[in-house]
């Protein structure tokens, strides 16, 4: 994976939203887009309960797609694209093409031409299959949503005046979708809205909080970007994933820092303060999830989150029997690459969550604004990994110094 394209990604950190009015907190698109995917998965399980397909396969790269294009399209306001797209239809086929280009550089040809694809459907250009219609309507939904809820938590330092238009507007634009069950529980404050309020509290949580860095990252921004490196990182080191081995993979990432939203984030130095205190720490974490989380989990995806969460980074897979078993690598590909065991590379998780720390680290220095938590940080992410040592099908030593030299 090209470093141009690692470095391009993590913009999406600095990308702040809604400089125009008053922020309690940092809003970026980073947070955002980790949000709305965590909205997506909620509205997406509902509709799966009522026995609809979902597409979780296309949702993730649709997410990856829209932070790419948002990035390269920051200083565009939605408004003024939709206007563009209805009012310009020519020229917003235009600024999508340009927007491709700004990657064709970064990608190889077949996530260029997937890319490519999904560009040319958000355009107009592209008819989106009636297979498909539902799991895009979903995404929609979290979308809208997870813009309201910015809305709603910096209402309450900014003047009504300044809001009313900007609020009529996005009610407007969440009523076609309000058929989603999950979406209803959602607005109307219920069990559904009270889990996402624990996950938000994972946008207020800046990692690294011992050191000043630039840019700051949440946990929950940590965590969607853990969660796109996966995605990434699997399809060059073993394309022959099964696409729900991808899908696990994606989520498991997604939600890996989950129990932070109750027990917040410990460092690792005090994790790793003495050699039992990481299982130890591990045991309170999973004791204080059981009591404060998963009763707001709803029951037909909670036994789904606790396997992605449980043992988050081991490669493992789920029997029959819904027992998780702990498997090498080359079982995973072997034996286990097939639906019907749930397959998880936790290994690989580890090792977008060590990248992500190593970004972190490497680009606050490279900015000049540098520690010895950050220095110490940074040598101890790529010593942790042995040289020639290969981890699920990755010599990491080596990929990344080459992050941090070339």
């Amino acid at each position: 994976m090209k470093k141009n394209l690692i470095l391009k990604i993590f913009e999406g950190f600095s990308i702040q939203r809604w400089n125009d009015l008053i922020r309690p907190f940092e809003l970026v698109e980073m947070d955002k887009a980790g949000e709305k995917m965590v909205l997506a998965y909620i509205i997406g399980k509902f509709e799966e309960n009522k026995g609809e397909i979902i597409d979780w396969h296309w949702m993730i790269y649709a997410s990856l797609f829209d932070l790419l294009r948002k990035i390269a399209l920051c200083d565009i306001k939605a408004p003024v694209q939709q206007m563009l797209k209805k009012e310009f239809p020519e020229e917003y086929l235009r600024l999508n093409e340009w927007v491709l280009n700004q990657y064709s550089n970064l990608m190889d040809e077949k996530l260029f031409s997937e890319f490519s694809d999904y560009v040319y459907s958000k355009s107009g250009t592209k008819t989106i299959p009636d297979d498909l219609k539902k799991t895009v309507r979903v995404y929609e939904a979290a979308h809208k949503f997870a813009t309201i809820r910015e809305l709603e938590m910096i209402s309450v330092v900014n003047e009504k005046e300044r809001l009313a238009d900007i609020k009529t507007e996005l009610e407007e634009q969440i009523q076609p979708y309000l058929e989603f069950e999950g979406l209803q529980k959602l607005i109307t404050h219920q069990k559904a809205f009270k889990f996402l309020l624990k996950i938000e509290q994972l946008r207020f949580q800046t990692r690294w909080n011992q050191t000043p860095r630039i840019p700051a990252t949440s946990v929950l921004g940590h965590c969607f970007y853990v969660a796109i490196m996966t995605l990434l990182l699997g399809r060059e080191s073993n394309p022959k994933m099964c696409r729900q081995r991808v899908i696990n993979n994606f989520f498991s990432a997604l939600f890996h820092d989950l129990p932070e939203s109750v027990t917040r984030d410990i460092i690792s130095p005090v994790k790793q303060a003495t050699d039992d205190l990481p299982n130890i720490v591990k045991k309170i974490e999973n004791e204080i999830v059981s009591k404060e989380l998963v009763p707001l989990m709803e029951n037909f995806f909670v036994n789904q989150i606790i396997y992605y969460t449980s043992d988050e980074f081991s490669n493992r897979i789920q029997n029959e029997m819904g027992i998780i078993q702990i498997v090498s690598y080359d079982e995973l590909n072997e034996k286990y690459n097939d639906e019907k065991f749930q397959p998880i590379d936790g290994k690989l998780v580890r090792i977008c969550d060590h990248l992500s720390a190593l970004m972190e680290a490497s680009i606050s220095i490279n900015h000049g604004i540098t520690s010895e938590h950050l220095e110490v940080g940074l040598e101890a992410t790529v010593n942790h990994y042995k040289k020639n040592q290969v981890i699920n099908g990755i010599n990491v030593y080596d990929f990344f110094n080459k992050i941090i030299t070339s």
